[in-house]
């Protein structure tokens, strides 16, 4: 099958990968569209294993107040170098990931951060572990996974503070 620059541009809006990415994605995968995009993630879990030890220095502390200002929250989250953290990509995630603490009131990062002793249901309790707030059938460790593939360094949540008028 030919694979088209139509076909190359749709994979590409739908991953985020680049465009030789993509092409080889679909190359692959004879053309087949959820395939290649099967392929592009899993790739992108691996590339994001790969960083996963590398130290985080850099990124950002996002705050988001909802619209009623009742409730908000500030995340820091950090990623390699100050280039990255200035890229449209880190700063959305960023953002959203202030919105998933703000909605969803998360009380650890992950589920390292819990103590021993104490009994929570991690996918409540556990950022990372949440069904995403804009795309349910992702948790948000998906989420972090896919932009460090997009941006091509280790990003990780440092900690975040969630603020409830009253509370």
């Amino acid at each position: 099958m030919e694979i088209t620059t139509r076909m190359i541009k749709e994979l590409r809006e739908q991953s985020g990968a680049g465009i030789m990415d993509c092409r080889g994605a679909l190359d692959s995968n004879k053309g087949n569209m959820e395939k290649a995009l099967d392929y592009l993630k899993k790739k992108g879990l691996l590339q994001a294993q790969k960083k996963a030890e590398r130290t985080t220095g850099q990124g950002l502390v996002e705050a988001y107040i909802h619209t009623a200002g009742r409730i908000g929250a500030l995340v820091e989250l950090n990623c390699e170098t100050d280039f990255a953290a200035r890229t449209d990509e880190f700063k959305e995630l960023a953002h959203s990931l202030a919105m998933q603490v703000t909605a969803l009131a998360p009380k650890y990062v992950s589920e390292e951060d819990v103590p021993e002793d104490e009994e929570i249901v991690p996918e409540e309790a556990c950022l990372l572990l949440q069904p995403y707030i804009k795309d349910p059938t992702k948790v948000v460790k998906d989420i972090i996974v896919e932009t460090i593939a997009k941006v091509g360094e280790n990003i990780k949540v440092r900690r975040f503070s969630r603020y409830e008028l009253g509370s």
